[in-house]
């Protein structure tokens, strides 16, 4: 079954096209991949998608739901965790928790168990802004888990992370696999190949190639996915 279906899905601001007329299906339960280098039109797409921006052309259905024609219903069943750490830096995690609890008409309870499921025990307590990098931006998927949704959009999850706290995030976003469909949007090769299931490569608001890493090397004849993005980007898809 199919979360979501993009067709012909096209962004224009002014004489700029952000987004040229794409088209894709994500399963239930896939970690989908947008791959692409700044300005690709991957977190344009995201917009659209989450209904923060109405597209110029084309529609894409979320859980049934038309992004066009059914906004508020693809809002009630999706969450976002944006490039920038959307926490409230004054309130603690447990706190920043139970607002969104509050928002979404979830329970007290609702945000207990998203503390465990995340970890974040040993910091529930503390104010936001004296996290780390690492745990805000744990905290800001965790709280876009709060409202138990179906489709979770992952803009950028680990930008601005070293290394190690970078791979202690997969680890928790690895953990929601199967249990919700996710898409992600990245330019860190190393992150697509350690979490997405499929791929698509984007470029000057096109997709370029979509398919499991070992599908794009093979279509590439390449022996990595750098090596495929390269070829790809460079338009030598066989």
């Amino acid at each position: 079954m199919k979360d979501i279906e993009i067709k012909g899905l096209s962004k224009n601001f002014g004489s700029k096209v952000a987004v040229d007329n794409i088209s894709l299906e994500v399963e239930r339960g896939e970690l989908f991949g947008l791959l692409g280098v700044n300005g690709a039109g991957k977190t344009t797409t995201i917009r659209m998608l989450c209904c923060l921006t109405q597209p110029s052309g084309g529609d894409a259905v979320v859980c049934g739901h038309s992004i066009v024609h059914e906004a508020q219903a693809v809002k009630s069943v999706i969450s976002v965790s944006p490039q920038e750490t959307s926490v409230a830096p004054n309130l603690t995690v447990r706190e920043n928790l139970r607002l969104i609890a509050g928002i979404y008409g979830r329970s007290v309870e609702q945000a207990e168990r998203v503390i465990g499921d995340f970890a974040l025990g040993e910091i529930a307590d503390v104010r936001a802004k004296k996290l780390s990098g690492g745990w805000q931006r744990r905290l800001s998927i965790a709280m876009a888990m709060v409202s138990e949704p179906q489709v979770l959009f992952l803009d950028e999850p680990t930008l601005g992370l070293d290394v190690l706290a970078r791979r202690e995030l997969w680890g928790h976003i690895k953990s929601l696999k199967g249990r919700i469909t996710m898409v992600l949007t990245t330019h860190y090769l190393e992150e697509v190949e350690a979490l997405c299931d499929r791929v698509a490569v984007m470029a000057g608001g096109r997709i370029l190639a979509m398919g499991t890493v070992p599908e794009l090397t093979a279509a590439t004849g390449t022996d990595s996915l750098e090596e495929a993005f390269i070829a790809i980007s460079e338009g030598k898809v066989k």
